[in-house]
């Protein structure tokens, strides 16, 4: 992997400091409803559909009312997943840049693994949540399986010392 596309080691800190409240933040507001009040906008919709029978018409351009707190976790999250997936390790040499590919062909076949299962098994508005949270699960896979093989490496040299 050409490492001219990854960002500098630096960007990984701020990677896990972004990632890992945006997590908890998103756990909150996928299972608990969460949403913060101050984050009630009104916001620019490319294509807004009304809600119900005295909703806006349908139409582009539209002002929206929306609480923004979805999409900024959304955001935070995936910003720092790159950054935490797309670092430079300190010591980034050939072993590195082979795990970092393999890992993120292994993300990309676990992910579509499990979204077919989930096209199978998930129908109606769940279907919509899976496909929401497979945004993200690539980027998970990717670190998990990225860090566990570099944490794993790392014992084995330990152990060999």
């Amino acid at each position: 992997m050409k490492t001219s596309f990854l960002f500098p080691n630096r960007y990984k800190k701020i990677g896990w400091f972004l990632l890992i409240p945006a997590t908890v933040i998103g756990f909150i507001v996928l299972f608990f409803d969460f949403e913060f009040k101050f984050l009630d906008l009104k916001v620019l919709a490319i294509y807004a559909e009304g809600l119900g029978m005295f909703g806006s018409p349908p139409g582009f351009f539209h002002l929206v009312e929306d609480n923004f707190t979805n999409e900024i976790v959304g955001i935070v999250f995936l910003i720092g997943a790159i950054f935490a997936a797309f670092s430079k390790e300190k010591q980034e040499d050939e072993f590195i840049s082979n795990t970092r590919m393999e890992s993120l062909l292994w993300a990309i076949y676990i992910n579509y693994a499990v979204l077919i299962f989930c096209i199978l098994f998930f129908f109606n508005l769940i279907f919509l949540y899976v496909l929401i949270l497979n945004l993200f699960t690539t980027l998970i896979f990717f670190l998990i399986r990225f860090n566990y093989i570099l944490y794993k490496s790392k014992k084995s040299l330990t152990n060999e010392k």
